[in-house]
């Protein structure tokens, strides 16, 4: 059963902010929903920090223009003022497994770790 707790409805709500165009659009909108210690392994393979995945995210307009979607978002508070979320993303096809931890700090809930997996999905089986 999901939790739908507070927490998590706080961090799922955020987590769909970091993805809307106009937030992306803008360092200050992106910026301020990220913790000042952010990491992130990116689906390239890089990794990123605070500084390094604003400057990039929001200098770049949405790949061919359609915005990212998303899947089987679920959450979990996995201790007092931590959330872990989990769910998929397609962008124009490029499919990844995400996983995210957000942090309450006494400016809301923050993105504190984001990882991406690309993946590519299961045919259906046959027979």
């Amino acid at each position: 059963m999901p939790d739908r707790s507070p927490a998590v409805e706080a961090a799922i709500e955020n987590e769909l902010r970091l993805l809307d165009p106009e937030v992306r659009a803008s360092p200050a909108l992106f910026g301020a929903l990220l913790h000042p210690e952010f990491t992130e392994f990116g689906a390239s393979g890089a990794r990123w920090d605070r500084e390094s995945i604003v400057k990039v995210l929001t200098a770049r307009p949405e790949p061919g223009g359609r915005p990212t979607t998303t899947s089987r978002m679920r959450g979990v508070q996995v201790a007092e003022g931590v959330v872990h979320l989990t769910f998929d993303t397609d962008t124009n096809g490029r499919l990844a497994h995400r996983s995210s931890l957000w942090r309450r700090t006494d400016d809301g809930w923050l993105l504190w770790f984001h990882q991406g997996t690309p993946f590519t999905p299961e045919p259906p089986p046959t027979g």
